[in-house]
């Protein structure tokens, strides 16, 4: 018989309230270092095409996004 236990509504919830809190973090950090920057990252991105500053706003989205995971997950 299969363990149905992860259906559960306060499991779904909580599942979601933690990414939540993940996302919410991972862009409350984004904002920060952009602060803390000369210039602005996301307009540097998008409106003058800086490839270079997107691979590495890139990888710092992915090593925040691992370090509130795990700080999530235990």
């Amino acid at each position: 018989m299969t363990d149905f236990e992860w259906l559960k509504p306060a499991v779904v919830l909580g599942s979601v309230l933690y990414a939540l809190i993940g996302v919410l973090l991972l862009w409350v950090s984004f904002a920060l270092i952009d602060k803390l920057t000369p210039y602005k990252l996301w307009e540097e991105i998008v409106e003058h095409k800086n490839v270079a500053l997107g691979i590495v706003v890139a990888g710092m989205f992915i090593a925040i996004g691992q370090i509130v995971a795990a700080a999530i997950h235990g």
